[in-house]
C-alpha cells in the first residue's frame, strides 16, 4: 500500500471532480493543479496551488505548455526507492506526486463537428495531459493515474478504506487503464492525420482497429471454444452489437451474429419486413403492408427450419405482431431471439412472457454507406465496401423470348435484394414479396437449385428465381423449369449464357441480367 500525499489534478471533463478532490482534502492530500481545473476546485473551497506557483514557471503559448517542467515529470518518474533518485529529487527542490488525475481535450468531437477546420482539431492534440499519463502509469509502483470519471468511485472507496493509501493492485489496474487511454487518443489523431494525407483514405497503408470488451460469453460458437464480445468505441449505425437488450437470458456468439444478419436484411427494404434466421442464414423474408403479414408470410416459408431462429424486423413492433409471434410460439415454433426498432409497450410485455427470449431494441435504422465490413483471417483482415447496390428497373436486360410481367418484375426485384443475403451458392425462390424456397450455401449451383425447389414443393409454381450468380451450365434452369418456376433474375456472364438462355426459353421463362453478382462467403 502507498499513501497519497500529493495529487497532481489537471482535466477537461470536470464530472464528479470536486467530490474526488474533496476527499483527498480530507486525507491531507496537496492538490497541484493548473488553469480551470483550479478555477473550479478552488470556487467549490478546497485549497490548491498552482503548477506555475509550484515550478516557478508560467502558463505559456496559449496554454500548450503548463505542466511540461522537470519538476512535475521528476515528481512522478522518481523511483521512490532509489536513493540515487531521492538524492536528485532533493537537490532540485522536486516533490513526489503520488496521484495523477488527468482526461484530455476532446480530440475525436472536435473532428466529429461537421466542417471542422484542420486548425481547431490540431489545437485539441493535448500534449502535456498524455505526458504525464503516461509518466504516472510507467511509474505505477509509486504512483496512482485515473483517467476516467468512472473510476474515482472505486479509488475514493478504497482510500476511505486505507487511510489514504492505494494497494500496488490499484495502481497496476490503474496504469493499465491510462495506457489504453493514450493509445486510443493518439490512434485516433494518427487516423484523422492520414485521413486527411492519403488520396485512398478509406483504405490506409496502416489500418488502426481497437475494439472495446462488451461482455464476456459462456462460450463461442461451440461449448468447448472460449469467447468474448467486443465492439467499437461508439455505434456506427443502430445495429445489432450496439442493442438495448431488454428481456432474455444473455446473448451468445451465436445469437450475435444471427442477430446481425436478420437486421442487415431488414435495413434493406423500405417496405415493413421481416427476416427469420438459422445459422446466419434467413429461411424466410417477406415484405408485405404491415410487420404482422410480413412475419406470418416469412414464416410460411420453412416452418420447419424456423424452429430456434431470430426474428429481425424494421418497423415499431405491435400488439398484433407480437401476438403473431406468439401464435407461431404457440404452434410449437421456438422463438430464440427478436430485434426491431422498437416496441409498443403492449407489445413488449407479451414477447416478454417468454422469458429466456431475447428481445433487442435497435431504434429507428438508419443505413450508413460509409461504414465498412471487416472480416477477420488467421493473420490479417480483409476489409470491404458493404454490398449496397441498387438495382433499377433500367439495369434490367431481358435475354428471353418472353419478356417479363409487371408483376414478374416485382418479384424479380424482391427476389434479387433478398438473394444478397443468402450465403453462396444461393438459389431463392419467391412469390411476390416473399420467399417459398432458399437453397443457400451449397458448393454447386445446381444443389443449390434443387434445394430450393425442394422446400418450395407446390410453390415452385409460378415463382419467380433469384441467382446469387450466373448459372454456369443449363441444369439449374431445367430444375427450376420442370418446378413451374416463371421467370429467373441472374448476373449472367457464363461461357455458357447461351445455353442457359435457350433452355430458359424451351420452357417458356422469362429471364433478366443484372451484369452484378451478390456472392456473401
Amino acid at each position: 500500500m502507498k499513501k497519497i500525499q500529493r495529487a497532481l489534478i489537471s482535466v477537461y471533463d470536470k464530472t464528479d471532480l470536486v467530490h474526488l478532490a474533496q476527499t483527498l482534502a480530507q486525507k491531507g492530500v496537496e492538490i497541484l493543479s493548473t488553469g480551470g481545473t483550479a478555477k473550479q476546485l478552488r470556487d467549490s473551497g478546497i485549497e490548491i496551488r498552482e503548477v506555475s506557483d509550484y515550478t516557478g514557471f508560467p502558463e505559456m503559448l496559449d496554454g500548450r505548455v503548463k505542466t511540461l517542467h522537470p519538476k512535475i515529470h521528476g515528481g512522478l518518474l522518481a523511483i521512490r526507492g532509489n536513493p540515487e533518485h531521492v538524492a536528485q529529487a532533493s537537490a532540485h527542490g522536486v516533490a513526489f506526486i503520488d496521484l495523477v488525475v488527468c482526461n484530455l481535450y476532446p480530440f475525436e468531437a472536435t473532428i466529429a463537428k461537421e466542417g471542422v477546420a484542420l486548425a481547431e482539431a490540431i489545437e485539441n492534440i493535448d500534449i502535456g495531459g498524455p505526458t504525464m499519463i503516461r509518466a504516472a502509469a510507467k511509474n505505477y509502483g509509486d504512483v496512482a493515474v485515473l483517467t476516467d470519471a468512472r473510476q474515482y468511485s472505486e479509488v475514493i472507496a478504497e482510500l476511505e478504506e486505507n487511510e489514504g493509501c492505494l494497494s500496488d493492485e490499484t495502481r497496476f489496474r490503474l496504469a493499465k487503464a491510462a495506457f489504453v487511454h493514450t493509445a486510443h487518443y493518439d490512434g485516433a489523431i494518427s487516423r484523422y492525420l492520414a485521413n486527411l494525407a492519403e488520396s485512398d483514405a478509406d483504405f490506409p497503408e496502416i489500418l488502426d482497429l481497437r475494439f472495446e470488451k462488451a461482455q464476456s460469453l459462456r462460450y463461442g460458437e461451440n461449448p468447448h471454444q472460449q469467447a468474448a464480445f467486443y465492439r467499437t468505441h461508439t455505434s456506427p449505425e443502430p445495429c445489432a452489437a450496439w442493442a438495448n437488450q431488454l428481456n432474455g437470458q444473455p446473448l451468445s456468439f451465436n445469437n450475435i451474429l444471427d442477430l446481425e444478419a436478420a437486421l442487415e436484411i431488414v435495413k434493406d427494404f423500405a417496405e415493413p419486413t421481416c427476416s427469420i434466421i438459422k445459422h446466419n442464414n434467413p429461411c424466410g423474408l417477406a415484405t408485405a403492408e404491415n410487420l404482422a403479414q410480413a412475419f406470418t408470410d416469412a414464416l410460411d416459408c420453412d416452418r420447419t427450419s424456423a424452429f430456434g431462429s431470430v426474428i429481425g424486423l424494421n418497423r415499431k413492433v405491435t400488439i398484433q405482431t407480437a401476438n403473431a409471434i406468439r401464435e407461431a410460439a404457440n404452434a410449437g415454433i421456438k422463438v430464440e431471439a427478436v430485434i426491431a426498432p422498437s416496441y409498443t409497450e403492449k407489445a413488449l410485455r407479451a414477447l416478454s412472457r417468454v422469458r429466456h427470449r431475447r428481445i433487442l431494441e435497435t431504434g429507428k435504422l438508419t443505413l450508413d454507406a460509409s461504414v465498412r465490413q471487416i472480416r477477420n483471417v488467421i493473420g490479417g483482415v480483409l476489409v470491404q465496401d458493404r454490398d449496397l447496390h441498387e438495382l433499377a428497373s433500367d439495369d434490367l436486360q431481358v435475354v428471353t423470348k418472353r419478356e417479363p410481367t409487371a408483376e414478374e418484375i416485382e418479384a424479380l426485384r424482391f427476389a434479387w435484394k433478398a438473394c444478397k443475403h443468402v450465403k453462396s451458392n444461393c438459389v431463392l425462390l419467391a412469390q411476390g414479396t416473399k420467399t417459398v424456397g432458399l437453397g443457400a450455401g451449397q458448393m454447386s449451383r445446381v444443389d443449390a437449385s434443387i434445394i430450393a425447389a425442394r422446400k418450395a414443393g407446390e410453390r415452385a409454381k409460378g415463382s419467380v428465381l433469384a441467382s446469387d450468380a450466373y448459372f454456369p451450365f443449363p441444369d439449374g434452369i431445367e430444375i427450376a423449369g420442370e418446378a413451374g418456376v416463371q421467370a429467373i433474375i441472374q448476373p449472367g456472364g457464363s461461357v455458357n449464357d447461351q445455353p442457359v438462355i435457350e433452355a430458359a426459353d424451351r420452357y417458356g421463362m422469362a429471364m433478366v441480367l443484372t451484369g452484378v453478382r451478390h456472392f456473401r462467403h
